[in-house]
């Protein structure tokens, strides 16, 4: 909220659009000592999509549940003027109210033939009533946020979970050094165990700032993963380029270091976290199935692959589709079965391969709803077009996560299709920046278009 740092003579009046709590249904309890407001309006709309299987419901269901539980037993009036909202261990902070729908000479700045214009209609007046005191529209609509400081309404978008305002601010999972690494550092310790080979490296103001489980990169070959960063010393694990570019999973070889890169994290059992970022067809898919499968049928480190897809209007759209859950998502996840035939490409029969893989391998596509409430073991979660979920579902679809899963996560935030949501607000931008010092985890930022020379120049140009 912009709101922080702000030291006004009486609380602000912090008025949630439904989107907000649809968005994050904990956002009521992030306003500090400020009064929360929720309009009549929005507890209908909430009312109105609690109802189904698709994710939003899920989301107006659990915010429902802590209104209710915040405002517990008050009377109509307490809960008009305003209920204390108590906070585990820190007593009150803040209230919550509700706007009633009842006004004797009603202010119609915008004709009320939509549920936008009535709740902005209603914070005219209540700013009309507080004239000390501040009142803010939050809403994640863009063009409500306009209508509103149109008619003299202050509003703001909901920044709460929003970790970065530029997404170029991320991390990219490794640093690419000029000439030789070596160069820069003053003192090193060198030990072999295990058949590899680790280095403790002073830190200097020459190298650069890095984070547990990044990459560095230099041009004479020499790539390290940073394992620890103690402050004074980084603790390298010594690779190299070569050996990375001649990796292989389940027939696929990587095309440049920032997919060898991917593989080998992807690869990696200690890794049970893998977050896969880039451009359209910088080869994010193919290399976590092509990982999964060959972890799944030669490793056997997992017992199954689930594949699943954040598609905007996928829940909504599901139900009507005939079969099997299955059946079903496989409309939504063509891009999983599109990369298998990519990865068999080159066998006599590539439908007939597809067809004995998907027979073989235990993979399931699963819609988003079935993973959440669930546990998973010993499992591949393979979650695609993760920059459609908020920070909120991320967290939900994380925590499924048991003894020996290890999820992957893929998405573009160039191409984002859920409504209210953007490339700093993305569940994909807030995970890769609350992962970031993760010690099992891992982020790699893809770069180019390997999939055609066309592919390459329509992102590039169109």
């Amino acid at each position: 909220m912009a709101a922080r740092g702000r030291t006004p003579t009486q609380p602000t009046c912090y008025v949630l659009d439904t989107n907000v709590l649809i968005h994050d249904p904990n956002a009521l309890l992030n306003f500090q000592e400020h009064r929360v407001v929720l309009p009549m309006t929005v507890l209908e709309e909430l009312d109105q999509l609690k109802s189904g299987k698709h994710s939003v419901a899920a989301e107006c269901r659990q915010a429902i549940r802590l209104i209710d539980k915040v405002l517990g037993d008050a009377t109509p009036e307490q809960v008009e003027e305003g209920v204390p909202i108590i906070r585990d261990k820190s007593g009150p902070s803040g209230s919550l109210s509700i706007l009633m729908n009842k006004r004797a000479e009603p202010i119609t700045y915008l004709p009320e033939n939509l549920n936008d214009n009535k709740i902005i209609n209603q914070l005219v007046e209540l700013k009309s009533r507080r004239p000390g005191g501040r009142v803010v529209l939050v809403s994640k609509d863009i063009n409500m946020r306009l209508k509103a400081r149109a008619c003299g309404v202050d509003a703001e978008d909901y920044h709460t979970d929003q970790l970065v305002d530029d997404i170029d601010l991320l991390p990219s999972g490794y640093h690419n050094v000029d000439g030789s690494f070596w160069d820069r550092v003053h003192k090193v310790e060198t030990e072999q165990g295990t058949g590899r080979t680790w280095h403790r490296v002073q830190l200097t103001d020459n190298l650069p700032s890095v984070n547990i489980n990044e990459f560095i990169i230099d041009e004479q070959g020499f790539v390290g993963w940073v394992k620890e960063v103690d402050g004074k010393n980084l603790r390298l694990l010594d690779l190299h380029k070569e050996p990375l570019l001649h990796q292989e999973a389940w027939g696929l070889k990587p095309r440049d270091i920032y997919q060898a890169l991917a593989l080998y994290s992807l690869l990696d059992p200690d890794i049970h976290l893998v977050n896969l970022t880039g451009a359209a067809g910088s080869g994010k898919t193919i290399l976590a199935l092509a990982a999964a499968i060959e972890q799944t049928m030669v490793d056997k480190r997992y017992r199954r692959i689930i594949a699943t897809r954040s598609t905007q209007g996928l829940d909504a759209d599901i139900g009507f589709l005939p079969g099997t859950e299955a059946e079903k998502m496989e409309p939504w996840l063509g891009a999983i079965t599109d990369n298998l035939e990519a990865l068999h490409m080159d066998d006599e029969s590539t439908h007939g391969s597809v067809d004995y893989i998907l027979s073989k391998v235990p993979m399931q596509f699963k819609s988003l709803n079935y993973i959440r409430g669930r546990s998973f073991q010993q499992s591949f979660i393979l979650i695609d077009e993760c920059q459609n979920l908020t920070p909120h579902q991320i967290k939900t679809i994380i925590t499924r996560a048991g003894n020996g899963t290890k999820v992957v996560c893929l998405g573009n935030l160039a191409q984002i299709d859920t409504p209210y949501l953007s490339a700093p607000s993305s569940g994909l931008t807030y995970l890769t920046e609350r992962f970031k010092d993760f010690p099992f985890g891992a982020h790699i930022h893809l770069q180019g278009v390997p999939r055609s020379p066309l592919a390459e120049f329509a992102e590039a140009n169109l």
